[in-house]
C-alpha cells in the first residue's frame, strides 16, 4: 500500500511537469512577463556562430561548442519579436550574446541581437531569434527539428531546415 502511495505522487508529479512544459511552448507565446529562468546557450565573453553538416538536417549553424540552433515559428523576424519565455526556455534555452559576435560560413550582416525581457541579449539571424534545444546532449544532434512542427534547426541564411530528423515527432516538446 505503501509504494503504491508514492508511485501515484510520482506519476501526479510527472504529469504536472507536462502540462506547465507543454503550455509554456504552444504557439500562444508571451508577452514578454515570466523573466528568463533559461540558461544561456552561449554566453561568454565572445560568442561565435559558425555552420556545420548535420546528418538528416543539412547545413545549418551551431553556436561556438558545435550545438545546433533553432528558430520557433511563433516569433517574427520583422520586425523581431520573442515569444519563448517562462517554461518555453527551460526547454528552448535563448542563444545569448555577450561581447562581441563572430562568424565563420555566414554573413555578418545578417546577425544581430535582440533584448528579451529579463535584458539579455539574444542572438538573432536574419531577424529570428535563436535558441538551443535542452535535449541536445551533444554537438550536432537536431533533436529539436521538427518538434511541435514549430521548432526548425536554422541554416545559414536564416531559413527552416526542411529535412526531418530521424526519431523527431511532432507530438510534443519531449518532455
Amino acid at each position: 500500500m505503501h509504494a503504491t502511495h508514492h508511485l501515484t505522487g510520482y506519476a501526479a508529479t510527472g504529469a504536472a511537469i507536462l502540462t506547465l512544459t507543454l503550455a509554456g511552448c504552444g504557439s500562444g507565446g508571451g508577452s514578454g512577463s515570466g523573466g528568463s529562468a533559461a540558461m544561456p546557450a552561449a554566453a561568454t565573453t565572445g560568442t561565435t556562430l559558425m555552420t556545420a553538416k548535420v546528418a538528416k538536417v543539412g547545413t545549418v549553424v551551431t553556436d561556438s561548442k558545435g550545438y545546433v540552433l533553432y528558430r520557433f515559428d511563433a516569433d517574427s523576424a520583422h520586425p523581431t519579436r520573442i515569444s519563448c519565455y517562462g517554461t518555453c526556455a527551460v526547454v528552448w534555452p535563448a542563444a545569448t550574446a555577450k561581447g562581441s559576435v563572430t562568424v565563420k560560413g555566414i554573413d555578418k550582416s545578417l546577425v544581430s541581437t535582440a533584448k528579451r525581457s529579463g535584458g539579455t541579449s539574444q542572438l538573432t539571424l536574419a531577424g529570428w531569434p535563436l535558441y538551443r534545444y535542452a535535449k541536445d546532449d551533444k554537438p550536432k544532434e537536431a533533436h529539436g527539428q521538427g518538434v511541435d512542427g514549430t521548432w526548425w534547426a536554422v541554416t545559414p541564411t536564416g531559413a527552416k531546415a526542411m529535412t526531418a530528423a530521424s526519431g523527431t515527432s511532432t507530438g510534443g516538446s519531449g518532455y
